[in-house]
């Protein structure tokens, strides 16, 4: 169970309160090959997951800080390393940039307006934090399902990305509560559960493919989330 007093409940965004659909590799294929790149699905997800791991070792490097125009930055470079050879690189990178924008791209797990819902009605004040860029407001303003959602935390706006402690630091500014009254879910276990831990939250692993061994608090789906809380 979670340790009262949670008083607010942040969650990511990408990978645990919404997934993009069709999934992301699909989208960048599809698009690529409108300006004529030949890359296959298969070298499309390796080339995407490379890309990440990349940008990965460069905001570390900058210990985690970021700004909107380094955010477009990184997507970016990740578009021309994943498409290489298309033939109008710029443009490519645009229809990408704004398909992500939309929030038809994206759809919520069939639970999550209900989770949310029962949430806010037991008087948990609910925000969504995440490292994305300012895209991710027409995208929430645009999903039915996280209407209960209250708070936005971006990493472009508050200048840090996960899991630097600043970044969960905006989190309990915007909310004007100490770390240990905000609950942090999030698919991530270093960004997510062990960012938010090390900065004094409560977290919970959102696990939802069985992936990561026992020893953390993790759900498997989002409605499981109501068993750790206390009761109200």
């Amino acid at each position: 169970m979670i340790l009262p007093p949670v008083h607010a409940i942040f969650f990511d965004a990408v990978g645990t309160l919404i997934h993009p659909e069709p999934p992301a590799p699909e989208v960048y294929q599809a698009v690529g090959q409108r300006y004529g790149s030949a890359v296959a699905l298969a070298d499309i997800r390796r080339r995407f997951s490379a890309a990440f791991h990349e940008e990965d070792a460069l905001d570390r490097a900058v210990d985690w800080r970021t700004s909107e125009a380094s955010e477009v930055e990184r997507w970016r470079r990740i578009v021309g390393a994943v498409l290489d050879d298309v033939s109008d690189p710029v443009a490519c990178f645009r229809e990408l940039f704004e398909h992500f924008s939309r929030a038809e791209a994206w759809r919520c797990d069939r639970d999550t307006e209900s989770v949310l819902k029962e949430l806010a009605a037991r008087g948990y004040r609910l925000g969504m934090a995440s490292n994305y860029d300012e895209r991710l407001r027409s995208v929430a303003a645009g999903l039915p399902a996280l209407r209960p959602i209250q708070h936005l935390v971006i990493s472009s706006e508050v200048g840090w990305r996960k899991p630097a402690g600043q970044f969960f630091g905006a989190i309990c500014e915007a909310i004007r509560l100490p770390p240990e009254q905000v609950l942090y879910v999030g698919d991530d276990p270093a960004n997510d559960f062990a960012g938010a831990r090390a900065a004094g939250l409560q977290a919970v692993l959102f696990d939802a493919a069985d992936q990561h061994p026992d020893g953390v608090a993790r759900i498997h789906q989002l409605s499981e989330l109501s068993r750790l809380l206390p009761k109200t």
